[in-house]
This record gives structure tokens, sequence and C-alpha cells, in this order.
């Protein structure tokens, strides 16, 4: 095939999808120089044809499993596939937030952000302050009690929490972590301010990030000072690992009744990092994964308390998380701008099985979709925000909503993209369809 925009192509749009976002199945003929946006008006034409009040969206296309980022011309040519068949295009829905929701605005830098709880939305920010976020629209929490930036944040989401009771933990620069018990039944007009219940020392320097482990009664936080730390969530003054501490006042001010303060020491301590932990991931019960400025990845066996395995990587990690098919493949992105997957089950080879080069500077966060094999957010110092298919080397969609460096990202709710940046905004892109 040459690049004659008179050529065309024989194609049958197929899709997993249910009526009426069906084609009719009949080949028909198409310009060769058609590229998605060609495609999804023929395919919207097409649905229309059958039900009038089909309202037109846009659609990617995939050829043997592989997404379609370029004209069908040249896609053929590269792919080597003959435009003599009729090429079977599988359609989906394309993958782009399809809203800009209003922003929530910080004090400070936000540096962390978790959006596994569906009614909330946990932020971390520099001015040493956590916060809960009811439906990413009001600040119902303010989690006090940290002298320095907070560097990461995770609801605990233990079994017996309800919507009107969370559990949380944060890490900061104050080198400690903090365990905080959020009543959220109750509505105010102002957001309540609420003190930890535990503190957990130990580390020598800054807590760069925290993980939870699938039962939800043990933590791990990674350090500045090179150390991974194991925790227990419970704990009181019986147990061994936890004292009490002092007398707070649980309200801020001073009518309000006091409580015990108890504070945790580690139950083990990971060593083998050379620099500063960045990034822990907990995601089998005895398997934990860490990233490093050393430039290594690392496992470790929780219950032998060592290293299993490692792999180094060109540059410096800031970020980490397992996903993909089965949890096993492992994205980390660090101070270039390139976000590598790795497959540790191929034995041999160490070299990324997926490499993303579209951000322009260092990345700092990545996460997998909760319930997607081939999808990934990530941030970048570039102040954007990517969203990715495995399937294909080009980003889906890139979100512009911060104007300064994005420092976190998460996924919310399985339909939107959360981050927060050095612009001291939370930003929430909604209405992205992942089937």
């Amino acid at each position: 095939m040459d690049a004659d925009p008179s050529r065309q192509v024989r194609v049958r749009f197929v899709t997993k999808m249910p009526p009426p976002l069906r084609a009719p199945p009949a080949a028909i003929a198409v310009p060769a120089d058609l590229s998605r946006m060609g495609l999804s008006e023929i395919v919207n034409s097409l649905l229309a044809a059958a039900e009038p009040d089909h309202k037109a969206q846009p659609f990617d296309f995939l050829v043997d499993g592989e997404l379609v980022r370029l004209p069908l011309q040249q896609f053929l040519l590269a792919k080597g596939i003959t435009a003599e068949r009729v090429l079977e295009l599988e359609y989906v829905k394309a993958v782009a937030p399809r809203k800009q929701d209003k922003p929530c605005p910080h004090d400070d830098w936000v540096s962390a952000v978790d959006g596994s709880n569906p009614s909330f939305i946990l932020t971390g920010c520099y001015d040493g302050l956590a916060r809960l976020w009811k439906d990413a629209a009001v600040c119902t929490q303010i989690l006090e009690g940290h002298s320095e930036a907070i560097t990461s944040t995770r609801f605990i989401n233990k079994g017996g929490d309800t919507e009107s009771s969370l559990h949380v933990v944060t890490g900061s620069k104050d080198r400690s972590l903090r365990l905080y018990k959020c009543d959220t039944s109750v509505s105010m007009d102002y957001p309540k301010r609420v003190g930890a219940y535990k503190i957990l020392r130990g580390h020598t320097s800054s807590v760069q990030s925290i993980a939870v482990d699938p039962s939800r009664d043990m933590l791990c936080s990674g350090s500045w000072d090179s150390t991974i730390k194991l925790w227990a969530v419970e704990g009181s003054e019986e147990d061994g690992d936890a004292v009490s501490l002092k007398k707070r006042r649980t309200n801020s001010d001073s009518s309000g009744p006091e409580e015990s303060q108890l504070e945790g020491s580690a139950i083990s301590t990971l060593l083998g990092h050379t620099q500063c932990v960045t990034a822990v991931t907990w995601p089998e019960q005895q398997t934990i994964y860490s990233a490093s400025w050393d430039h290594s990845v690392r496992q470790w066996d929780v219950q032998a308390v060592k290293e299993t395995w490692n792999m180094f990587s060109e540059k410096a990690l800031n970020c980490l998380d397992c996903g993909g098919e089965g949890s096993s493949l492992i994205a980390a992105g660090g101070s270039d701008p390139i976000l590598r997957v790795w497959d540790p089950r191929k034995p041999g080879s160490l070299a990324p099985v997926f490499q993303f080069s579209s951000h322009s500077s260092w990345i700092t966060a990545c996460k997998w979709h909760p319930s997607s094999w081939f999808h990934l957010v990530s941030s970048s110092f570039d102040g954007k925000v990517m969203l990715w298919d495995l399937r294909t080397a080009w980003p889906l969609a890139s979100v512009d909503s911060h104007k300064d460096k994005v420092l976190c990202a998460d996924w919310w709710k399985g339909d939107s993209v959360i981050s927060g940046g050095a612009d001291s905004k939370l930003c929430i892109a909604s209405g992205i369809e992942i089937v």
C-alpha cells in the first residue's frame, strides 16, 4: 500500500458492547487514510441509522488486540497486514475524561492522594494536614498533628469500618506515621479537626511512602533512611508494641474530653536499599515490593523478613505499583520522562516489557486501574496526568488540569482520575469509561 488517499480498505466493525452500540456486521469499504476519529464518525453514522436517538461518542479501535493509533494505511504497513483481506476492527468506548470537576483548594502543595474509598478522597498536604473530601467536593475532616509536610496517605478500610467510620494512616517528613479514626456521620458546616489516636515512630528520616497489607492488619512504610518498617494497625497498652503517650484533647477547643494517645514501634525492619525508599506496595499477604533512588525494585518476603528478588533500572525511581494480569506486572517511574513496566515472571531478562515516553519531565506517580489489566495513570513534574493502555505506546488521554508540577495521582470510583500538585489543588477528571 502507498499513501494514496483514494485507496480503500474493506473493514468489518465488531464490538463486545451490547446493543444498541453494535454496528451492522457487513463489511464496508472505507478510505485507507482514516484515523480513529474518522472511523468513529463512520461507526456513529451506522449506529444513528439504526437508532435515530443515538448520541455520537468517540471510539477506539483494535486490530488483533492492538489499539490503532495511526491512520489505517500506516498501521497496516507497520504491522505487515495485507489490505486484501477484510480487516476486523473491534471498537470500544474511548478512554478519556468527559468532565473536569471543580478543583478542591488546599493551603499548600498537595503531595498525597488516595482514591480507594468510593465516597471520600484522602489528601495529604505540605501544610502538615491531611483532609477528607466527601464526594470530591466538601472537606469534612482535617487530620492534624504532624509537624512537617505529609508525604503519604492511605485509607486502611478495615472490615468493621462503615461509611460513618474510617481508619486512616498518614506519613510525614517529621519521620512519623499517624493513625486516625474518623467519624463521618456528623454533618457540619465546617471541617471537624481530628487528632491521631496512635503515633508510629522509628524511622530516622522522612517517611516517603505507606502501603496497607491485604488483610488490613499491617502497614509498611518506606523512608529516606533507606529502610522499610512493618507496623501493626491495632495496639493498646497491653500489646507490648504500644504505650500510653499522653493525654490529648479530642476537640480543638479546651472543653473537649481527653483520651489516651498511643505510640507504636515497628514489628520488623527490611534492610537492603542503599538510598531513599520512595515507594512501597503490598499486593499479596506475604509479598512487598519497593522502589528506591538506588535505582532498584525489590521484592520482600514478609514472613522471612528478607529480600527475595531485585531488579535495577536505569534511573532513580519515584513511584511503583503492581497490576496487570494477575497483578503480576510492575510499573515504575522516576528521574526521566519514561514510565516503564516489567514482568518479573520472564526469566533471563530484566528489560521492560512496555515503555511509555510521552511525558517531558520526571514521573511522580503511577497507578494501575483497580479492575483493568490494561490501564494505568501517571503524573509528572511536566504538569500533566496521562492515561495509558498496554495495547498502544501512545497515551489515551492527557489531562491538563494543573498549572504546576503534579505530585500524586490515583483512580477514584473506577471512572475518575484524581491528582494533586504544586498548584495546591486536588483535581478530579471524571466520566472515564473503562470496560
